[in-house]
């Protein structure tokens, strides 16, 4: 037994460990920043009190428990530490940016389709006339979300083109945090929605790791795409880190729509659950990116509204743009290129086609900003749009011209170097351009003319027609000038630091205890006081940099490189030396639309800003400057699967990334299924890869082994038992294991040859088939590797999804011979890899 004086002393021992536990908990809090700098609101250790952070260091440090422990609860104090909230009267954030839009392509800025949700937010806030991207998508978003130049955050390119330097390594590190951390820790809810193009590619899969992922970046919820593009009929989506098809049983489903319904119930499942916590929500629908594909009934409210030409319709969205106020009144409309056809060379044949590919455009830009339309709705139906910044960019860099001189059905043949297809192949589509059945884009002219009133497009990052943006902003009660216009010169860094000075909240020093790299941006806020109309940006440099395309501006004046290659050539122009590059020279205070070039008048100016280039590219992490796009194509990557040729898997494995599948491209393959049929047969699909547009499968329809090559949707080869094949009954496999070959030998040397395929079973062979061509460069972008199922679209018609396989896989074995591609033809192999994924 235990007398009183022993358990004197146990209490006494217990307190003193109890004491000490809590001193070295609380030790390291007293240690850093003082108590003084967070704010409590609320009494002290009740459920209700909450405190605002000063912000310097993130997350902050555990408060100082304030209760006392005794030996037993009854004599003890409870102390709950605070709620962390951000500054009191901090407004909500929706940030909204669409894809692939220039300047010339809403309503709200002079364009001829009708944007009235973008209007909304301008005639409630303000118009910005010179806000800017970086030309590219991914490195544009990077930027975006940190307040920091794209090179910085090791986005200076795609993450395809990636190289081991500090700015090219497509890395968003630590010491980079971005706004959805910082708002995060400051007490905000924190949701992104739509496309993420900031991921690593090898990174897509279940092995992760996540932490390049949205939920990995500050984002606490995540609905949306991953890579540059997704079919919005069937998209390759993702709900946090788990892959998700909500298409499947929903006739008409469409991710533009599905997108918002997502938005809107979140937010109104956060005000139900608390109404008070303020949120930051990134909303990044794909429109209008390529596959153009928005509802009929938006495709039909467009007909017949482009029948005009493409020149025409500059010259409409340049009057728009003057009676807007949006370009000043002496701009000078840029001359048409004439490396593009005039609207009057064209056949009547040629203008139908063009004209619908317009109006499927139109379509989509119109139908994704209804869409938009109705999130913002929703904020308002909670009561919370007058204490709501509302961000709204119409694109993250110039209009695409990806679609190829005539436009494309099915965005893959461009990408696998098919830049032209009969006209006859082009009108089997005219009636379902934009639907499920297409994958479409159009011509590189469509895309010029939605940049006015500047040159070029997207990728080029020397001239606006690739970087200017439109951007609206609202803030009820904060901007008052509702309805004006902001010339003054901005760039994408600079949201964040907008974003942190509207609600109060200040860059941190530290996150996770690392040092941050400061802040690049400026904030804008500024402009939203009306007696600051006219006053001087706060940005006096910007640089601008892509694939050593450069330009730099400095107090009005810009100079930029010439561009050496368009970007409908998809590479294939010698690129000059990086010292050789031509330059040219821009007043821009009197030449808004990058019209005179002032060089030969100017060159101690010019000189200046070459100069000044150079010292800009040093401190933002540009250099080595690369115009080598090929050779850095086929630099090595981290990689699950670089240099594998033996690939093995056992049972179901869908929605297995592109990037981790084994590559049957360009080179002699086999695969091999063992399989078990039950007793009342089996069928379904044992493997594929890709779907509708282009890619393979391997299956048992009713029993017989089938297999099938998508040829970019131009042909479909056959391998299958049945009249004219060795099995000429076409015999469905009876119960018990079986073993099924297809064995591919090909025709190489060189890219998208053809080759020989033999289906076997058992050690007989079925079917024989040679093919003239094969796909060479990409096969699959937003369609997954799927074993034992087909997750996304069919590779033909002949079945119905999602066909999952009713016998069993025992083992699926692809062995990969070399490739048959010279250095050269590997580079280009790539190369239509990195367009694909922008």
């Amino acid at each position: 037994m235990i007398d009183e004086q022993d358990r004197l002393g146990l209490r006494q021992r217990l307190l003193l460990a109890t004491g000490l536990a809590t001193l070295l908990v609380t030790l390291p809090g007293l240690l850093a920043a003082p108590a003084a700098a967070q704010q409590i609101t609320g009494t002290p250790g009740t459920p209700s009190a909450t405190m605002t952070l000063d912000g310097k260091q993130l997350p902050a440090e555990p408060p100082k428990f304030g209760g006392d422990i005794k030996e037993t609860a009854k004599d003890s104090k409870p102390y709950w530490p605070p709620s962390v909230v951000p500054p009191k009267g901090a407004p909500n954030v929706l940030l909204i940016m669409t894809d692939d839009q220039g300047y010339g392509v809403t309503g709200t800025f002079g364009g001829v389709i009708p944007t009235p949700n973008m209007d909304r937010i301008a005639e409630t806030g303000l118009r910005y006339t010179q806000f800017h991207s970086t030309a590219l998508c991914s490195p544009t978003r990077a930027a975006l979300i940190t307040g920091r130049n794209h090179h910085s955050v090791g986005f200076g390119v795609i993450g395809e083109l990636s190289t081991g330097y500090p700015g090219y390594d497509s890395v968003i590190g630590p010491e980079n945090a971005t706004i959805g951390t910082i708002l995060r820790d400051n007490g905000f809810a924190t949701s992104w929605f739509g496309k993420n193009h900031n991921t690593p590619t090898y990174l897509y899969s279940a092995a992760g790791p996540f932490d390049q992922w949205p939920v990995g970046m500050g984002f606490q919820y995540f609905y949306g795409f991953m890579g540059g593009e997704t079919d919005q009929w069937t998209p390759y989506l993702y709900k946090n880190t788990t892959q998700i098809f909500p298409w499947i049983g929903k006739s008409g489903y469409n991710l533009t729509t599905d997108m918002a319904d997502e938005a809107i119930n979140y937010m109104n499942s956060l005000n139900a659950a608390a109404p008070d916590k303020p949120f930051f929500l990134y909303y990044v629908p794909g429109g209008t990116h390529s596959p153009h594909q928005p509802k009929k009934e938006w495709i039909d409210k467009f007909k017949g509204k482009f029948d005009m030409g493409w020149e025409k319709l500059r010259e409409q969205i340049f009057a728009n743009q003057k009676r807007l106020g949006v370009i000043p009144v002496n701009t000078q409309l840029t001359a048409w290129p004439d490396t593009l056809p005039k609207w009057d060379s064209l056949s009547l044949i040629q203008k139908k086609l063009y004209a619908r590919e317009a109006e499927v455009f139109a379509a989509y830009a119109a139908y994704t900003d209804n869409e938009i339309g109705r999130v913002i709705k929703a904020v308002e139906d909670m009561g919370k749009l007058d204490n709501t910044l509302i961000i709204y960019i119409s694109g993250d860099n110039g209009t695409s011209a990806e679609g190829t001189l005539e436009g494309t059905p099915n965005q893959m043949t461009a990408y696998n170097g098919v830049l032209k297809l009969p006209e006859a192949e082009l009108m089997l589509h005219y009636e379902n351009w934009g639907s499920d059945k297409t994958y479409p884009h159009m011509s590189v002219a469509w895309s010029w003319a939605f940049d006015t009133p500047f040159k070029w497009t997207k990728q080029v990052a020397s001239h606006f027609g690739g970087t200017r943006q439109g951007m609206a902003i609202s803030w009820p009660g904060h901007i008052k000038d509702v309805g004006g216009i902001r010339s003054q010169f901005h760039h994408i860094i600079d949201i964040v630091p907008t974003i942190l000075e509207a609600t109060g909240i200040q860059a941190p020093a530290t996150v996770n205890g690392i040092a941050q790299r400061p802040i690049e941006g400026v904030s804008m806020a500024y402009t939203f006081d009306q007696a600051n109309a006219n006053a001087p940006s706060k940005r006096d440099t910007q640089y601008f940099e892509m694939f050593a395309n450069r330009g730099i501006y400095h107090d009005g004046w810009y100079a930029c490189t010439t561009p050496p290659e368009a970007p409908w050539l998809m590479g294939t122009a010698k690129m000059p030396e990086i010292n050789e590059y031509k330059w040219e020279l821009y007043n821009i205070a009197e030449d808004f639309s990058q019209n005179n070039d002032v060089a030969a008048k100017n060159p101690d100016k010019l000189q200046e800003l070459k100069e000044l280039f150079l010292t800009e590219a040093a401190k933002y992490q540009v250099l080595p400057l690369d115009n080598s796009v090929l050779t850095r194509l086929v630099t090595p990557r981290p990689s699950a699967t670089a240099g594998k040729t033996v690939f093995t898997y056992t049972g179901a494995n869908p929605g297995i990334p592109a990037e981790n599948a084994p590559s049957i491209m360009n080179k002699d393959y086999k695969i091999t299924a063992e399989i078990t049929v039950a007793a009342g047969g089996a069928e379904g699909m044992i493997v594929t890869l890709g779907g509708r547009f282009s890619g393979y499968g391997l299956y048992l329809l009713k029993g017989k082994p089938v297999f099938v090559y998508n040829m970019l949707d131009l042909k479909r080869y056959r391998w299958e038992g049945g009249v004219g094949a060795r099995d000429w009954l076409g015999t469905a496999l009876k119960p018990g294991k079986h073993t099924i070959v297809f064995d591919f030998k090909y025709d190489g040397p060189g890219p998208a040859k053809g080759g020989t395929g033999v289906l076997s079973v058992d050690g007989k062979e079925y079917a024989r088939q040679s093919i003239p061509h094969s796909i060479g460069f990409l096969m699959a972008i937003d369609e997954s590797f799927d074993v034992g199922v087909d997750s996304r679209t069919g590779v033909d018609d002949s079945y119905k999804l999602p066909f999952q396989f009713t016998g069993k896989i025992d083992k699926l074995t692809f062995n990969l011979g070399p490739t048959q591609m010279t250095s050269s033809e590997q580079k280009s192999m790539r190369h239509a890899l990195e367009r694909a994924r922008d």
